[in-house]
């Protein structure tokens, strides 16, 4: 494949080739664009399968160590907290030292320390692997879709090749429910040991397929790394994470949870300093004069913020009230990755037609009768009138709005600023559904059983029309 190497940001010369494979007609495109997109792809679907198979292991494993539900929840949490700290950094490293280098290191790691997930003899051992993997997809995801948006061009093929990315990204979230509850059956160690062989097999095939990474001049246009910004980004963010995530168990109005909120803002807003005063900032504050991007960011937040409320409620009312097995639970949610699986392909044509506003729309509208029809729920769990059109609501939202909000997200953004436009609309994901899942137990703490759920469904209701109101804004000021 020949294609420009003048670009001293360490890019893949699989970028230069966006400008003509990647506006090829899907149907068309050459078998190596192909191969690249299940790739990027795949990447995702493992971020997906990791973090929902160990979410329903948690019983085995307290069992296992005997550890009780504090520390068990560190399990998920040590991920989230890891993800959510260095996705921004990972971004901007896949900009400056070249995205492919990036992401197999990044796999290289992930999978290293599943096997020392495997083979853990205490909970803290293991705790410790999550927060290390964590890390590590806080560099393969940047990393994944920076490819992504770098390998084809801006307009139909990448919209095209964002539904399928995000058809990856749901099915890997909702199969893992299901393949962790059979795997926990067996033995919770199986989990651990899944992600190994996939892991390697994604790092072979980015050494195999995906072309090298474009080397620098020279020592004069070698990227340098922001010291200062990485370090008090990464802080401030590990920080603001860990007090949202400990909030409920300590208490919002605790000082321990007002100093954290204080110090990390602290720490975020002398990040913001350092960025104004160096030469070569970790993250060139000018990027947030892109409109669309502010506000796909804002409402990727608000977006996630409502629907993993809305994962965790069906979980409290199936499993915790009803008392059904993690698996049971998965199938109630299948109709919404089957409706992923449906829509998926058709949303960069769709997002081409219409646009990508109006196209978010629908998506963010289909949130709000899924949320309403769970004020529906009663002591008997109705399948039929409620749970399961309430699935198919939810799929057909998730699937057009994150499709259409990735797009919007990194429309306009120069190629050496893509891994830290997707480090930044990852990191508001993440952000937002730690600030979703935190509100929400805040809110259903008090009452009885379906009391809470019903307080819940009107936190996540809220988080929809909040979403729903700020692209209305938007729309009002263009």
């Amino acid at each position: 494949m020949s294609a420009s190497l003048n670009n001293p940001s360490g890019a893949s010369t699989a970028e230069g080739a966006a400008a003509t494979a990647g506006n090829h007609d899907p149907l068309h495109w050459p078998a190596r664009m192909w191969i690249a997109l299940l790739i990027f792809s795949g990447v995702i679907l493992l971020d997906g399968l990791d973090i929902s198979m160990i979410a329903v292991a948690i019983p085995e494993i307290q069992q296992a160590f005997g550890i009780g539900a504090a520390t068990a929840q560190w399990l998920v949490s040590a991920y989230i907290l890891a993800f959510g700290g260095f996705l921004l950094l990972g971004g901007r490293c896949a900009d400056l030292f070249g995205r492919r280098r990036v992401l197999v290191a990044g796999l290289a790691v992930f999978a290293l320390v599943s096997v020392g997930g495997a083979f853990a003899t205490d909970a803290g051992l293991l705790i410790v692997s999550r927060f290390v993997k964590g890390m590590a997809a806080g560099f393969t995801g940047p990393a994944a879709m920076s490819l992504l948006t770098t390998t084809f061009a801006e307009g139909p093929a990448r919209n095209k090749a964002f539904g399928i990315f995000n058809l990856f990204e749901a099915s890997g979230y909702s199969s893992g429910l299901l393949i962790g509850g059979l795997l926990a059956a067996l033995n919770w160690r199986y989990i651990f040991v899944l992600p190994i062989p996939v892991a390697l097999l994604l790092m072979i095939a980015a050494l195999r397929y995906l072309p090298p990474d474009a080397p620098s001049a020279g020592n004069k246009s070698r990227p340098k790394l922001d010291i200062g910004g990485a370090v008090t980004l990464v802080a401030g963010m590990l920080l603001l994470v860990f007090t949202v995530v400990s909030a409920e168990e300590v208490g919002w109005a605790s000082a321990r949870t007002i100093g954290g909120f204080v110090v990390a803002l602290a720490l975020l807003a002398a990040f913001v300093v350092i960025e104004r005063m160096v030469k070569e900032p970790l993250v060139r504050l000018g990027i947030f004069r892109n409109r669309e991007l502010v506000a796909a960011n804002i409402s990727a937040a608000l977006l996630y913020g409502g629907a993993m409320g809305f994962q965790f409620l069906v979980a409290l009312y199936l499993q915790n009230i009803q008392g059904w097995k993690p698996w049971q639970m998965a199938l109630v949610l299948l109709p919404a990755g089957l409706m992923v699986v449906l829509v998926g392909p058709k949303i960069g044509a769709l997002i081409s037609r219409f646009g990508v506003r109006r196209v978010l729309l629908v998506g963010l509208s289909a949130f709000v009768p899924c949320y309403l029809l769970m004020l529906r729920i009663g002591p008997e769990p109705d399948l039929w009138g409620v749970l399961l059109p309430a699935s198919v609501l939810w799929g057909v939202g998730f699937a057009l709005s994150i499709s259409a909000l990735m797009v919007a997200g990194t429309n306009g953004v120069a190629d050496e600023e893509q891994g830290l436009a997707a480090g930044l609309l990852n990191s508001s994901l993440q952000v937002g559904g730690a600030c979703g899942l935190a509100v929400l137990t805040a809110a259903i703490a008090p009452g009885t059983e379906l009391g809470m759920l019903y307080a819940g469904v009107w936190v996540v209701l809220g988080f929809a029309v909040l979403t729903l109101v700020a692209q209305g804004v938007r729309a009002g000021r263009r």
